[in-house]
């Protein structure tokens, strides 16, 4: 790895063909950076739960098993020996093992080369082991980076991180491509429906049970819309609850006699078929349950695609919708949200504004633009930037380049 031509990064993350969120953002991550041209190939040590789980491509330079200690400090020292110019860490704290993931810190301790790390979770109100497991990992960083402007306040105030150690980068987003929602809607089988549609793994905190108590009263009033449930159920689920949640959706499906107008799709849809359905969608709900959630992809995805957007308020949505991209409903409030979706769908005015400020909102938020933001990042500060003659980048927390 030491004869290679530009800076080389290797990422510390779960990864394809693992089903996780954070997996396809590192993998669209590490693609987005290499098109730009700046870097070497990169490397990845990936997060693997079990033994033979995953089958990983060439990209992936060493697996780490979750809940064995010992791999943390052997990856450490592999990276150390592989010499990287800089490890981007994705921080996550369900896919470390140890208590709250603290086995990392055997990994963080060893590492030589500059560390680079990205909060996936920024919570309001952590335990006290939680936030100094976090200001641990920022010390050890020579910047960290944050995906919503309130998870700078809180890393600050709550956690006690200097705010000029933190970068707001947007989650990153597809380029959207010129296409046909009706061409795109015969072939997946739903013309003549209006698509409102939720996406991503199946787990109770998606509060998807509300979206189809709405249904009703939106189905009296347009006969034709059909509400999508995209993804299957969330593999940790899945291990300890089985298909208890889908199935309770299923019968409520039943039970208010929406067969006809609610649709589950059971698989792990890849990234074309993912911007097919969304691109196929009228209107995107986010039912979430959970305020604290700090980052979407899949509200991100929505928004690059320019679509009009129903949510609770949860972190994520206030920071992106707060300023009328979207409309925002409260939390398990059906009425509120079949209210916002008869609305839209009554007033193609409406619709059409709420599209043109989701798309303006979107172009900064794909992935080339993240890329240029994510590599000015690194060649500020790794030292084969600086020995390619970078010129040192201030990087803004509030991440406008």
């Amino acid at each position: 790895m030491r004869n290679r031509k530009g800076p080389q990064l290797i990422y510390i993350s779960t990864y394809p063909p693992r089903r996780c969120g954070l997996a396809t953002y590192c993998e669209d991550l590490v693609n987005a950076i290499e098109e730009t041209g700046l870097f070497a190939p990169a490397g990845v040590v990936a997060l693997s739960q079990t033994p033979g789980e995953n089958i990983y491509g060439p990209q992936v330079v060493r697996e780490v098993f979750q809940d064995r200690r010992a791999d943390y400090t052997a990856a450490a020292r592999f990276l150390n020996e592989a010499a990287p110019d800089g490890v981007c860490l994705q921080h996550e704290f369900g896919i470390f093992g140890g208590t709250d993931g603290d086995y990392l810190v055997d990994m963080i301790e060893g590492i030589e080369a500059p560390i680079f790390t990205t909060f996936h979770t920024v919570l309001s109100r952590p335990d006290a082991y939680k936030r100094d497991l976090m200001r641990y990992l920022a010390d050890r960083s020579e910047s960290v980076v944050v995906m919503a402007p309130r998870a700078v306040s809180l890393l600050n105030d709550v956690y006690g991180i200097d705010p000029h150690k933190i970068a707001f980068i947007h989650h990153g987003a597809p380029v959207p491509t010129p296409t046909s929602n009706q061409e795109i809607k015969r072939r997946l089988g739903l013309e003549g429906y209006t698509v409102v549609c939720t996406l991503g793994l199946i787990n109770p905190g998606k509060g998807i049970e509300y979206m189809i108590q709405a249904m009703p009263s939106i189905v009296e009033r347009f006969p034709d819309v059909i509400y999508l449930v995209l993804g299957q159920t969330h593999p940790g689920i899945l291990r300890h609850m089985g298909e208890i949640y889908r199935d309770s959706l299923l019968k409520m499906v039943e039970d208010l006699r929406l067969t006809r107008h609610v649709k589950f799709v059971d698989s792990y849809l890849t990234r074309n078929e993912i911007l097919d359905y969304l691109s196929a969608t009228d209107i995107y709900v986010t039912p979430y349950l959970g305020k604290e959630q700090i980052t979407s992809g899949t509200l991100a995805y929505a928004i690059s695609l320019g679509k009009a957007i129903v949510s609770t308020p949860y972190m994520y949505a206030e920071e992106l919708l707060g300023n009328g991209a979207g409309i925002l409903v409260n939390f398990r409030d059906p009425e509120g949200m079949a209210q916002a979706v008869i609305e839209i769908l009554s007033s193609p005015e409406r619709r059409k504004g709420l599209e043109l400020r989701s798309s303006s909102l979107g172009q900064i938020m794909v992935w080339p633009r993240v890329a240029r933001q994510y590599s000015r990042l690194f060649m500020e500060k790794v030292s084969g930037g600086m020995n390619r003659g970078s010129r040192a980048v201030a990087i803004p927390v509030n991440g406008a380049y």
